[in-house]
């Protein structure tokens, strides 16, 4: 059964799963997030290495333009270097994240 197990591991990893509507708008929401904030990607990068998520500047990079999928730990870490609720970047892009942000992170806090 073990070996089973992973070969279906071996081969799910060979077909890349696209990024839905949802990991589209959070993308979007991130990079929103960050640029209210005032923070370059390698900014926001430190600011989750920090936090215990240990991240590239890289790595933000393709969260943002939607090239790299945003798992749960990921997206909690980016959520508390801006000062933001994890909802707020699931949320539709409608959020005014100048907002959600002053007094906080944007001031740098």
């Amino acid at each position: 059964m073990d070996a089973d197990f992973e070969l279906q591991i071996s081969v799910m990893a060979t077909y890349p799963i696209e990024i839905g509507p949802a990991g589209i708008g959070t993308a979007r929401n991130i990079e929103a997030a960050r640029v209210a904030c005032r923070l370059t990607q390698r900014q926001l990068a430190e600011r989750c290495t920090a936090l215990g998520r240990p991240m590239t500047n890289n790595v933000v990079s393709r969260t943002e333009r939607g090239r790299r999928r945003c798992d749960v730990d990921d997206l909690v870490a980016i959520a508390n270097a801006l000062g933001v609720s994890p909802l707020a970047l699931l949320r539709p892009s409608s959020v005014d994240f100048s907002t959600a942000v002053s007094g906080g992170v944007a001031e740098g806090v």
